[in-house]
């Protein structure tokens, strides 16, 4: 009888377990949808707050477009155009727009989807449709005629306004520009979080955390051989990190993959043009791409700067300030 009363207990026991592990399998979902929305959330607002940090200039509407610019100094104007996954803090950062606005009127713009611009979504946000983009805010800010500077992917808009508004653009700074892109697997890869539903899920939930735990490690790659600048880490990490900053970077290394195929005729250029690039680049081979693009615009200027790696504004602004005043003397003398 005892034995008998065993195992019933014994089968209510199991019974019980079950029904507990059935429950806990049907709440698991609802489990991991909490989980996801409440670091959705989590993101979102430390995304806002960056954002609410970087507003140092002004806000401005181009269209359905946000534009943040800093603007400073008097003199010819100077637009700085950052890189992907950057902002104009960047060349706050540097020294950059301290130093050249004591003599030229600066206007450096945080570039669609990046620090407190946005980017909306539908219209594909090539270098030639950020190039119209900014030659179209600087019209209405009553800006006729201007220099470029752009580091990077903002290289490659600098260019592009010089193609496509020669009565405007007075001259071009081009700084570590890729701009004979070859199609590789790393872009392919960094294009992942704009993919639509699963980029977007991984955008606001697990990749914030991520691309901030690896942050110091692509920051090493981007300005070795030199020592990271603390200044530019600290101010940019949570405008590069958050969710719409990620799916800017996607897309700016999916559009990458596509400009391989379509280069521009960069002779047609007609402004006095500068090219800087570290001679250690890490990220790109620089040096040669700034060798390829000489050759493509005659008369264009070189310095490939020592010891400097991808980001050549932050270790070398006195460099880039040097090739600013060599373009503006070129204009004046044209």
């Amino acid at each position: 009888m005892i034995k008998g009363m065993g195992g019933a207990v014994a089968a209510a026991v199991t019974k019980r377990t079950r029904a507990a592990r059935k429950r806990s399998v049907s709440l698991l979902p609802l489990v991991v949808a909490a989980s996801f929305a409440g670091l959705a959330a989590y993101n979102h607002v430390r995304a806002r707050q960056a954002v609410l940090r970087a507003l140092r200039g002004r806000l401005m509407h181009v269209g359905a477009v946000r534009l943040h610019v800093l603007d400073e100094g008097v003199g010819m104007p100077l637009v700085l155009l950052h890189g992907n996954g950057s902002a104009a803090e960047d060349f706050v950062a540097s020294g950059l727009i301290g130093a050249a606005s004591g003599r030229y009127r600066v206007l450096a713009f945080d570039r669609p989807g990046f620090g407190a611009s946005s980017r909306p979504r539908g219209p594909i946000w090539t270098p030639a449709a950020q190039a119209d983009l900014i030659h179209a805010a600087l019209r209405q800010l009553g800006i006729e005629r201007y220099l470029v500077l752009g580091h990077s992917f903002g290289a490659s808009v600098a260019l592009e306004c010089a193609l496509r508004h020669p009565e405007a653009v007075a001259g071009v700074i081009a700084v570590s520009g890729y701009y004979f892109p070859k199609p590789r697997p790393a872009l392919a890869f960094a294009s992942l979080p704009a993919v639509p539903i699963l980029g977007t899920i991984a955008r606001y939930t697990v990749l914030p955390l991520l691309a901030r735990k690896t942050w110091p490690l692509v920051l090493e790659k981007m300005f070795r051989p030199a020592p990271i600048a603390p200044r530019f880490s600290a101010s940019l990490r949570e405008l590069a990190c958050g969710p719409e900053g990620l799916r800017s970077v996607a897309a700016e290394s999916a559009l990458l993959i596509a400009a391989s195929a379509m280069v521009p005729d960069y002779s047609r250029i007609t402004a006095p043009v500068g090219i800087l690039a570290g001679d250690a680049d890490d990220l790109i081979d620089a040096a040669e791409q700034a060798g390829l693009l000489k050759a493509a615009i005659p008369g264009a200027l070189v310095d490939i700067v020592p010891h400097a790696g991808h980001m050549v504004q932050q270790t070398a602004p006195d460099a880039v300030l040097a090739m600013i005043d060599r373009i503006e003397t070129a204009r004046r003398a044209a």
